[in-house]
Parts: C-alpha cells; sequence; structure tokens
C-alpha cells in the first residue's frame, strides 16, 4: 500500500529537475507510505518519464522495494494497492519458468506483464493504481482496479502528462490555477462528490475504475481501454440452499484472502450486517483474538455501539470502542476535509478519519464491510424501482406536482435526525415519470430544481448525469441489477472508496474491503433478483447465508449508518464560519452561487426554521475547500 506519482516530459528531461519534482510530489503524499520512498527516470530519449512512490509496507517488509524493473532494466512499475491472488499467479509463472527475487505482490504485477502483456491486467484480484514504462514498446501503462478502490488522477498539458494518487501532487507540478470544472461543480451539488471521470478541476481527470491508460510516447498521445469488458449480466437457474451455500463459502474465502499480510490486521465493526460477517470470518480463520474497532456518539440518535458490543463478544475479540464528542473535530476538521483536495461533502468521513487513526494504534491493517450492500443489494433506495413504478401509475404527473408543494410544508424538519419524515419527503422528490428516478435518489443534496436557483445560470450544466449514464450504460435504470451497477460505477467509486482511501490513509492505516472481489459480484449478479431482495427484506441470500452464526433475527436488525449530526454542529460551533461564507462581496467575487437562495437556506436552518443540513454541509465544505485550497493556489 501507497502512493504513487509519474511525469511524461518533452520540456524537462533532466533528471536532476524530475528528481526534484518527484520528491516534492511525494512529500505531499508522505502520509499514504511513511515506510520508505523510491524514484525512476528515464531521461534516454527526446521524451523523460519519471515515477515515484511513497511506500507503507504490508507484504515482503523487506524486498519488496520500488521502483522495481525487470532483469534487463527494460520494464519499470511503481504500484500502489494489494493483489490478493498474486501467490496462485506466482506459482503459475513459475510452472511456466519464471524465476522470481522477491516474495512482494509487486513483482508478480512485473513479471505477469512480461509475460502476458496487457493481458496480465485482467487476472489481477485486488485494489491497486500502478504504471509501467515498457521501454521495448515505447509506452507507459498506468491501470486502475475493478471497483476503483484504489485512487489515480491524471491531466495532459501542451506538454507533459502528470499522474498520481492524490490531486495536491498534481496541482503542485502545474503553473497556473486550472479552472473550476463546470461538469464537477453540478456533480458535486447534486450527489455532494465527484465521480470519475471528473475532478473539480478543468483538465484533471480521475481514470475510471477497471480502466488503464496507454501512452505512446512516440505519438505523444494516450488512449482509456477498459481492463476486462463487461459482459451481458446472465441469471442463472440455481435453488436457494445452493446459492446460500456458494454465498457463505465465497464470502470466507474473499475475507481469507484479503487477511494476507505481514503485520497485524482487525476489522472495523459497526454493528451493521457487513461488517458483522467480516468480523466473524476473520475470527473463524484466524488463530488468535482478533481485534475489532467501533465508534459511537454522544448523540445517542446516532450511537449504535450496543450492537457491535454484542458481535465483538460473540467473536471474542479484543474490542476497542471511541465515543466520539463534537469537540475532537474541532482541532482536525480542516486536516480531514482538506486532505480530499476537491469538495467532499460526505459527513461519514469524520468519523472513518476517527476510527482509522484510533485503529493505527493498535494494528497496520483494517477490513471494512464496504461494498456489502451494492454486491448484495442493502439499500433503502433499491425499493425505489418498485415504488416508482406504483407511484406514477396510480399518482397523475401534475397531482404529483401539487403534492411536492404541500409536503415542503408538511414533511418540513427542524432537526437533523433524518427520520421518517426526511426520508418521505427525499423519496416524494426522486419519483420520476421520465425514468430518472434513481438518478434522483442518489443526489443528496439538491435536486435539478434547487440546483438551477443554486447555481448561476453560466455554471448550469442540465444533464448533470450524462457522462455517468454513457459510463454505466444505464440511461433510465428500472430494476435492482441496473441500481447496483449505477452505484458500483458511481456511488461506490465516488463516495465510498474514497471516503475510506483518503481517511485511512491519512492515518497510514491500510483498509481492504472482501465484499469488493470481483467472484463475488459476479456470484451476486449470476443470482435471481429475489435472492438479494425478498420483499422488503434487503440482502436476503448474505443475512441467510449467516444466520446461524448469530443470534437469532440480530442481522434483520436495522441499522442507522455510519452517519453525524453535522445539521446540529452548523447550528452550533461551526456556525460562525458558516455565516462568514454568506457574506455578499465574498459569494459576489466568486460568480458561482445566487446571493439570495443560499442567504435564505442558510438562515432558516441557523434558526431552526427548516432542516437544511445536507444542502447546507455540502455549501459549508465547497467554501472551506475554495478559501482553503482553490483560492491560494
Amino acid at each position: 500500500m501507497c502512493g504513487i506519482n509519474g511525469i511524461i516530459s518533452k520540456i524537462d528531461i533532466h533528471e536532476d529537475s524530475l528528481s526534484k519534482r518527484l520528491s516534492k510530489m511525494n512529500q505531499l503524499i508522505f502520509h499514504r507510505g511513511p515506510d520508505e520512498d523510491g524514484f525512476y527516470c528515464d531521461t534516454e530519449d527526446s521524451v523523460a518519464v519519471a515515477m515515484a512512490m511513497r511506500r507503507l509496507s504490508i507484504i515482503d517488509l523487506s524486498t519488496g522495494k520500488q521502483p522495481m524493473q525487470s532483469a534487463d532494466g527494460s520494464i519499470s512499475i511503481v504500484f500502489n494497492g494489494e493483489i490478493y491472488n498474486y501467490r496462485s499467479i506466482k506459482s503459475k509463472l513459475e510452472s511456466e519458468g519464471v524465476n522470481f527475487n522477491t516474495t512482494s505482490d509487486t513483482e508478480v504485477i512485473l513479471k505477469a506483464y512480461e509475460k502476458y502483456g496487457i493481458d496480465s491486467f485482467k487476472e489481477l484480484d485486488g485494489m491497486f493504481a500502478f504504471s509501467i514504462h515498457d521501454k521495448s514498446q515505447n509506452k507507459v501503462y498506468i491501470a486502475r482496479d475493478y471497483f476503483g478502490e484504489k485512487p489515480l488522477y491524471y491531466t495532459k498539458t501542451a506538454n507533459e502528462f502528470l499522474w498520481a494518487s492524490e490531486l495536491k501532487s498534481i496541482i503542485s507540478n502545474l503553473k497556473s490555477k486550472p479552472q473550476i470544472s463546470k461538469e464537477g461543480l453540478n456533480l458535486y451539488f447534486r450527489l455532494t462528490y465527484i465521480p470519475s471521470p471528473y475532478s473539480i478541476y478543468e483538465g484533471i481527470y480521475k481514470l475510471p475504475s477497471n480502466s488503464y491508460i496507454e501512452y505512446n510516447l512516440k505519438e505523444d498521445e494516450f488512449n482509456i481501454h477498459d481492463i476486462e469488458n463487461i459482459k451481458p449480466i446472465e441469471k442463472r437457474e440455481i435453488s436457494f440452499e445452493t446459492a446460500k451455500k456458494e454465498v457463505y463459502d465465497a464470502v470466507i474465502a474473499s475475507v481469507e484472502s484479503r487477511s494476507v499480510a505481514d503485520v497485524s490486521l482487525g476489522t472495523f465493526l459497526s454493528g451493521g450486517v457487513d461488517s458483522s460477517i467480516i468480523t466473524y470470518c476473520l475470527s473463524e480463520i484466524s488463530e488468535s483474538k482478533i481485534e475489532t474497532f467501533s465508534i459511537g456518539f454522544e448523540k445517542k440518535d446516532y450511537d449504535e455501539t450496543d450492537k457491535s458490543q454484542v458481535v465483538a463478544k460473540l467473536v471474542n475479540s479484543n474490542h476497542h470502542e471511541f465515543i466520539v464528542k463534537e469537540s475532537d473535530f474541532k482541532s482536525g476538521v480542516d486536516e480531514i476535509l482538506l486532505n480530499f483536495d476537491e469538495p467532499f461533502a460526505d459527513s461519514s468521513a469524520l468519523p472513518t478519519y476517527l476510527v482509522s487513526k484510533n485503529a493505527r494504534d493498535y494494528v497496520k491493517v483494517a477490513l471494512t464491510g464496504d461494498g456489502g450492500d451494492e454486491v448484495f443489494g442493502g439499500y433503502n433506495k433499491y425499493y425505489i424501482g418498485k415504488l416508482n413504478n406504483r407511484y406514477t401509475s396510480v399518482v397523475p404527473k401534475t397531482l404529483h406536482k401539487q403534492i411536492l408543494k404541500l409536503s415542503n410544508g408538511i414533511l418540513n424538519t427542524k432537526d437533523d435526525n433524518r427520520g421518517k419524515r426526511f426520508k418521505i419527503n427525499r423519496l416524494l422528490k426522486a419519483f420520476n415519470y421520465d425514468g430518472n428516478q434513481y438518478w434522483n435518489i442518489i443526489s443528496l443534496a439538491f435536486t435539478d430544481d434547487e440546483k438551477k436557483k443554486l447555481l448561476k445560470k453560466a455554471n448550469l450544466i442540465y444533464d448533470t448525469f450524462e457522462e455517468s449514464k454513457k459510463h454505466t450504460n444505464q440511461y433510465k435504470p428500472t430494476s435492482i441489477t441496473d441500481f447496483r451497477l449505477v452505484d458500483k460505477d458511481v456511488s461506490l467509486e465516488g463516495d465510498m472508496l474514497v471516503k475510506v482511501d483518503r481517511t485511512s490513509m491519512l492515518t497510514s492505516l491500510e483498509c481492504r474491503a472482501p465484499f469488493l472481489n470481483k467472484s463475488l459480484w459476479d456470484l451476486a449478479n449470476s443470482l435471481p433478483e429475489e435472492y438479494l431482495m425478498k420483499g422488503w427484506n434487503k440482502k436476503y441470500i448474505l443475512k441467510e447465508a449467516f444466520a446461524n452464526k448469530f443470534e437469532p433475527d440480530f442481522l434483520n436488525k436495522s441499522k442507522q449508518g455510519f452517519g453525524v449530526p453535522v445539521g446540529d454542529w452548523l447550528r452550533g460551533s461551526l456556525r460562525p464560519e458558516l455565516e462568514s461564507y454568506i457574506d455578499r462581496k465574498f459569494i459576489e467575487s466568486q460568480d458561482i452561487f445566487n446571493v439570495e437562495y443560499i442567504t435564505e437556506m442558510i438562515k432558516k436552518h441557523i434558526s431552526g426554521e427548516k432542516d437544511n443540513s445536507m444542502r447546507v454541509w455540502c455549501y459549508y465544505i465547497f467554501q472551506k475547500w475554495y478559501l482553503n485550497t482553490y483560492s491560494i493556489l
């Protein structure tokens, strides 16, 4: 686990200069790999290739140093991540006469590429971002894993191509401040995050998951390809009992593969279905007591530590519980939020950072339950397809518009508790007569109509999700499978995995997600949809597969999630800073927002007249990023 950086340059072909630039890029991501660093420069031709990395040593602590080169020096690699099936790939290569000098997974990627070329990329089961310079091909290949667990940003200027694990490394190498991306801006204020291929900066992009860049050094051009061609999903005819056993065996196997490490590891245990199952599996395959970590809140509406305590007792773990107070965030909130390098308003990043920071005192690797909802159908929003079809077939569109007007008053909430009224109001706003209901339900901040009031006309993009629809091939998703595909390539890649990667790596902790295993994803896709959601019972087959391992009905208990009471904080300790962001001269100088709309929204929230938690938090985070990052570039 580490971070990588790279430069292809037609104008800077001096090793000393490139090394200094790489050193600066590396230093900015020191937290991703505090154990060691490494540099590679090739300046033999008119185009220079330079690569660097920071390493957090997890596998092969003594000999897995990077950059790593082939025996003849023609192929070089820097790599961020873990390859979980590297041992089986290595065995296959050894049977074909390939010799190894280390026990690292980095060398396996290198030797597999040397043997099979780019076809080797699709054999990798893991989380990764790596770059390979192949002198014989006169090309550079830059790849990102199937789910997008590891980040990769890139940009092309007139004379250079830059790539990095974090935006800050690229920004440090640009001669002028990039413009704010209109696409990134619109996506952020709909979703609260920015999924690939966009970033908040014009001209800087995220490499989509399951993709690689092929950069032709001679032609000075590049193309992006899928690592693995996605085939149409085919459902199997399979009995529920057989499917249940397959799910159980596959989850156990995935946890075992994600537990390979030469350092200590534990689990994040929230007490929900996913983290509880991962914790149980790890305890089953471990020879000694495992370490488990949970976090709770002073505000009881958000605290669910009692559930994690039940599981910790069941598996007899060394359990560590941390109760979070609002004051705990005051000293480090800027460090946490600004480390994303672009606006990112998923408030659960704050507790994720704190549990990572505390866990790092005990372990170097933590398994998480991330991906369980996307793989096995666990979100309430997956009901939207059924509900939308029923609702729109009964309620005329004109009547729906009247209901929306009434709901803004009747269902108005004053407290940030995300209760029934909040959920019903959000559901009503998501209902759509044009097939866009799921794109509406994943929009956690501003609806399209609200966004038109928020942003000045010159900054608006009316079809916010046009690129996402093309990328996912889901223009009008209607089934649970469709919804899960959107989540995999949009919500998971752009939000959940970003949150965990940036917060955990900020503490130099590696997080692994056993549910994010391509074989598990393919297995779930092959099952009848009613096995994933039976009536209103979410993740049905996953819960049934492990039901007898827990107390009766434990896995069916409701779980709130990793939310934090940011709405209350914005009325309390964060209020002075928030109020500074509605200064008329400041807003007008940005030329992005409509002053009156912003001012009314925030004043109503502060006064308690209306709970605007998500929208105000989204705006607050943008302005924090703007003032502390963008305006000082």
